[in-house]
């Protein structure tokens, strides 16, 4: 009897009841990692294989055993070099009063890599773990507005050189649906995480991005004595939040991509053993704080 009533109080704890009784669930690095590490054991994960279809269903299934999510799939066929390309972006959705929607972003495909074996451990995998473990912790947070969590399909190039045409799919077609249908105009801020999990993090200061969302979230880490983890010297680069901030949006960029660190980056290499739990740590903890106060 005892054992049983054990049994049920794990149940309990573990299928969201801490979320519905209002208790806070913190943000574990660990937990983010494991997510990860079932992210790459589905293997490469190009847009429209098996693989990742695999992968969109797991994301969903664990969605959906959160407190007060609600998932859907935002499914379209792209353009691409080799032809039409079915993607789909997942997103889950944690209804606040406002109006007004908060997005935290991230891809969760690997580039297609003829002739190697790319599971893209931090190019593709520590977005998708990180996001799963933020959907856990969002549950619980109080928040005014929508927080939207988007894992994106089509990150990467169908190509080996990176265009405007070729890049990017799952964040351009949101971005301009969004636009069409009015939800653009009520988006307060977007953040996107692409390979945040490596060891020695370091956080570009990526200069396309909003200046003043980088001051909050720059300033909020350093508060939080994350401060060392975050670059000061400015440099750019394109990913995700591009189609957002080409149509106005308030949207930033964190990025760990200093290559001459991550000599894996697009390699073979690219395996779970360059990722380290403190590096989601880091951000998981920042990034709590400034869901709070944005």
């Amino acid at each position: 009897m005892h054992c049983t009533k054990a049994r049920l109080i794990v149940i309990l704890l573990t299928s969201g009841w801490l979320a519905a009784a209002g208790q806070a669930h913190e943000f574990s690095g660990a937990r983010a990692m494991e997510y990860t590490r079932k992210a790459v054991s589905f293997g490469p994960r190009p847009p429209g294989s098996p693989a990742l279809a695999g992968l969109r269903s797991y994301i969903e299934a664990q969605l959906k055993q959160v407190h007060g999510c609600e998932v859907t799939e935002d499914s379209f066929t792209a353009q691409t070099p080799g032809g039409p390309i079915k993607m789909a972006n997942v997103i889950a959705r944690f209804p606040g009063h406002s109006g007004r929607i908060v997005v935290v972003s991230g891809h969760y495909d690997t580039k297609r890599m003829p002739n190697m074996r790319f599971v893209g451990a931090d190019d593709g995998g520590s977005s998708t773990g990180f996001l799963l473990e933020l959907a856990e912790t969002v549950a619980t947070l109080p928040h005014a507005d929508d927080i939207e969590l988007v894992w994106f399909d089509g990150e990467e190039a169908y190509r080996k050189e990176w265009s405007d045409t070729d890049s990017v799919y799952g964040s351009r077609h949101l971005a301009q649906r969004w636009s069409a249908d009015g939800t653009l105009g009520r988006v307060k801020a977007l953040i996107n995480v692409d390979m945040i999990g490596g060891k020695d993090l370091r956080i570009l200061n990526e200069g396309n991005s909003s200046e003043s969302l980088r001051q909050t979230i720059w300033q909020i880490a350093q508060r939080t004595g994350y401060g060392k983890y975050f670059d000061n010297a400015e440099s750019a680069t394109d990913d995700d939040h591009m189609p957002f901030v080409k149509l106005g949006v308030n949207a930033v960029d964190l990025i760990d991509f200093d290559t001459s660190k991550k000599t894996y980056w697009h390699t073979a290499q690219d395996t779970l053993d360059k990722l380290a739990v403190h590096s989601f740590d880091v951000l998981g903890a920042v990034l709590t704080e400034v869901l709070k106060q944005i």
